[in-house]
């Protein structure tokens, strides 16, 4: 199938976050961007869509086909269609590392593992009723140590030893580790059996698939170097990691969208869209609010 000419955009509107990535007909990404997920998802997206629109250097009247995502898909007025979070994490993740046959995203509020074969979904679990293992779970602990989010795992990595921590509730898991600062225990080595707690939940869950390599960790908490070592080492293997591993979804859903324009380019036919709400037509205006 002959790639589609254009331009094409996925945006994963996710618990915590909201992903923007805009990609060409030979699915180089030209933009990307992305901000926190509050209570106003159109807004917030627009707001975010307008950004990476004015990266590229492109009207959202030049963009053929957008794929929405994510949790808040369907609250995307400016969308042409909605695609499950599944299926975009496999499309991108197969995209980046064509070998795939597992993917483990680690997000704000939720854990999932997918089973890939062929570039395609074939199986999954998912963990979406508890924090622990998640992005939440790590800000809430790193706000009760007083360090930032972002030096977890740099501080983390000092470590060679890790003290063990036997609970990923949050409350729990607090409570163990204020016990361990009483008793001395140095900071890196908390943070080290902390990730590796995180490591041991994510890993419980995914074995429920059969684990097989290659095995690549997305979402924001693979952006945390302790994590991926603490995944890496219970696996006896190494992790792959996407240089942007925030933006898979939303790459996924991109290609996705390109597949799609092509799809229907190849059968003489029209891209299935939907028109454009006036939400779309106020995308700069929010910018300036």
């Amino acid at each position: 199938m002959s790639k589609a000419k254009g331009h094409f955009a996925g945006i994963d509107l996710g618990s915590t976050m909201t992903k923007v990535l805009l990609i060409d007909g030979e699915g180089q990404v030209v933009a990307r961007r992305h901000g926190p997920t509050g209570a106003e998802h159109r807004r917030l997206a627009n707001r975010v869509m307008a950004q990476a629109l004015e990266e590229a250097g492109l009207s959202l009247e030049q963009i053929d086909y957008i794929v929405a995502t994510g949790y808040g898909r369907v609250n995307i007025p400016f969308a042409d269609c909605e695609v499950t979070e599944l299926s975009c994490h496999a499309r991108g993740v197969s995209h980046l590392f064509p070998r795939a046959r597992t993917a483990i995203d680690i997000g704000g509020q939720d854990a999932k593992a997918l089973k890939i074969k062929n570039g395609r979904l074939i199986d999954f679990v998912m963990n979406d009723r508890c924090a622990a293992g998640t992005g939440r779970f790590l800000e809430v602990t790193a706000a009760a140590l007083g360090i930032k989010l972002e030096d977890m795992g740099r501080l983390s990595l000092e470590a060679t030893e890790s003290v063990k921590i036997g609970s990923t509730c949050t409350i729990f898991a607090q409570q163990e580790i204020v016990g361990l600062i009483t008793a001395g225990k140095p900071l890196p080595r908390i943070l080290a059996g902390l990730h590796e707690a995180i490591a041991r939940r994510v890993l419980e869950m995914a074995r429920g698939l059969e684990i097989e390599a290659d095995v690549v960790l997305t979402g924001g908490v693979a952006q945390n170097e302790g994590v991926v070592r603490a995944i890496g080492h219970n696996l006896g293997g190494k992790v792959l990691v996407p240089d942007e591993p925030l933006y898979s979804g939303a790459l996924g859903a991109a290609l996705l969208a390109g597949d799609m324009a092509s799809k229907a380019s190849a059968n003489g036919a029209a891209v299935p869209g939907r028109e454009r709400r006036l939400e779309a037509a106020r995308l700069y205006e929010d910018l300036e609010d």
